[in-house]
């Protein structure tokens, strides 16, 4: 009898170890929540072009990684005035501002300056960044890839082309923000891929107290940028000259900022001085969003990205913090931002922020990680659900903080969920 039952329980676990796994194809088919996210997001996208509730500006940073996702749902030509803007406002030099606001009325302010080409727009820069012009490109690379509108490179906007001034920013960027000993580019000192350093109550302007150095997320950013004017300008642009800049910074990145013994990227090269108390080691700390952006950049192997996950989640683990999408780990002790908002676990200071998390999903499954790319990316989703929006950032216990609709990280959650869908088709 025992013979028998030993028999058939046999049988019985060969028949359970037939049935087919459920692939990761069937778990993004059958997930709820996917259409409905990009359902809030796509309503999202089509409300407007500033970043979220709380910001009046247009931002070039912000626009670049929602353009694709609002090409889907808004007039293409609006899409196109609003990104040609930023041509208009853009300084003799080739610099690019942040963001731009429409004047209602008479115009006073010592924050805007008014556009002399557009008078109907006025604009201002964090200085301490050295993403707006690369985001920029960015934008008007995805804005072509989502629209097929070519022709905007053509566009003559106050006596240049487009790809004139795309260019222009471009070497705005090689006169004025590029290290001769690193040959890489500078910025002011923030936390990874900030807009606020540590010297000032608020930190987003350079000046004297300013400490430059030179980081992973400036220079990814170029890298890619460069990447996309070569593809998208054809013979407009002088194609030999910025795949030799582009190949340049890509071998400094790796031979300079790659620190081969924690096997992660320095935080900072000082160009000056560090302005972090000397018994705070910040070579210990680890940047989520410069090392994804590095990732998209293609400056990684897919050994050296796996390690990179592996670190992240490490980081997750041992901080509490609710994704990968945390800003950086270990956190700047209290007191080293004198914008109290920087706080340990606060802001970019370990805050977590899908609009840079999300960015690290869409580069796993960019480069074959997409088991891990969906495991990491549940508590992004959960929390758009839970929350019933695009929350700007969250804090380690996964309070929802700043901008209730923030079209960033919309953008770039609806990014990665195109991804997930690619997989499943």
């Amino acid at each position: 009898m025992k013979n028998y039952l030993l028999i058939g329980l046999a049988s019985l676990a060969i028949g359970c170890s037939s049935q087919p796994k459920e692939t990761l194809s069937d778990q993004i088919a059958k997930d709820q929540q996917l259409p409905e996210i990009k359902k809030m997001g796509l309503n999202l996208m089509k409300s407007g072009f500033n970043a979220g509730d709380g910001y009046a500006e247009v931002w070039i940073r912000d626009f670049n990684t929602f353009v694709a996702q609002s090409a889907k749902v808004v007039d293409h030509q609006l899409i196109r005035e609003n990104l040609l803007n930023f041509f208009y406002i853009q300084e003799e030099d080739g610099n690019i501002a942040d963001g731009f606001v429409t004047i209602k009325g008479e115009f006073n302010s010592n924050y805007y300056t008014q556009s002399e080409h557009k008078p109907t727009l006025a604009y201002h820069k964090n200085t301490v960044e050295t993403d707006q012009e690369t985001s920029l490109v960015q934008t008007v690379y995805n804005y072509i890839k989502a629209t097929g509108d070519v022709a905007i490179l053509d566009e003559v906007v106050v006596g240049k082309t487009v790809a004139k001034r795309l260019e222009e920013s471009m070497q705005f960027l090689l006169n004025e923000r590029f290290d001769e000993d690193y040959q890489l580019l500078w910025g002011a000192t923030t936390a990874d891929w900030g807009d606020v350093q540590p010297e000032h109550d608020w930190g987003v302007a350079l000046d004297e107290n300013s400490h430059l150095t030179i980081d992973i997320y400036d220079n990814a950013m170029f890298v890619i940028a460069l990447n996309n004017l070569i593809e998208m300008g054809g013979d407009k642009i002088d194609q030999a000259k910025w795949t030799k800049v582009r190949d340049d910074i890509t071998a400094n990145v790796a031979k300079h900022l790659w620190d081969e013994k924690r096997q992660k990227y320095h935080p900072h090269l000082y160009i000056t001085d560090s302005p972090f108390p000397a018994d705070f080691d910040e070579e210990e700390v680890f940047y989520h969003g410069g090392t994804a952006v590095a990732i998209q950049a293609g400056f990684l192997t897919k050994a050296q990205i796996k390690s990179q996950l592996d670190k992240m989640i490490q980081n997750v683990k041992e901080s509490g913090a609710p994704s990968i999408g945390l800003t950086l780990y270990p956190v700047y002790p209290e007191g080293t931002f004198k914008n109290e908002g920087m706080h340990p676990y606060g802001y970019q200071n370990g805050g977590d922020w899908t609009w840079f998390g999300a960015r690290m999903i869409t580069a796993l499954i960019d480069n074959g990680f997409e088991q891990e790319a969906w495991e990491q990316a549940q508590p992004m989703f959960d929390r758009v659900i839970k929350n019933k929006g695009f929350f700007e950032w969250y804090t380690k216990d996964n309070k929802p903080n700043g901008s209730g609709m923030f079209r960033g990280s919309a953008g770039v959650l609806l990014d990665a969920i195109d991804a997930f869908e690619n997989i499943e088709k």
